[in-house]
């Protein structure tokens, strides 16, 4: 079965699940283990890379978030401190006896 021959709503992964499947039990039915155990370590090898992938496509998203973050809370902390240097710029010219 070829991903064209598949109907629109089957995905090619369904596909490919059973192919491995027969590829693992005739590796293991030939009474080959050396060729077996290379199979699966292959097979587990990919899955162990998958998932250092994900963890790390995770990590630079947590990353990125983390610095916009970072960002507003700088913009913000500039805005504060641009107040209230006006305010003590505004303060300074007040007479002394509004100054209480």
């Amino acid at each position: 079965m070829d991903i064209d021959s598949c109907s629109p709503h089957q995905k090619p992964t369904t596909i490919m699940i059973p192919f491995f499947r027969k590829i693992r039990k005739t590796l293991a039915d030939d009474n080959k283990p050396l060729k077996y155990l290379r199979y699966a370590i292959g097979e587990i090898v990919l899955v162990v890379i998958g998932i250092l992938i994900a963890l790390q496509i995770n990590n630079w998203h947590n990353n990125n978030v983390e610095k916009r973050v970072e960002k507003e809370i700088l913009n913000e902390i500039l805005v504060n401190l641009e107040t209230d240097i006006e305010n003590i710029e505004i303060k300074k010219k007040l007479p002394a006896s509004w100054k209480k």
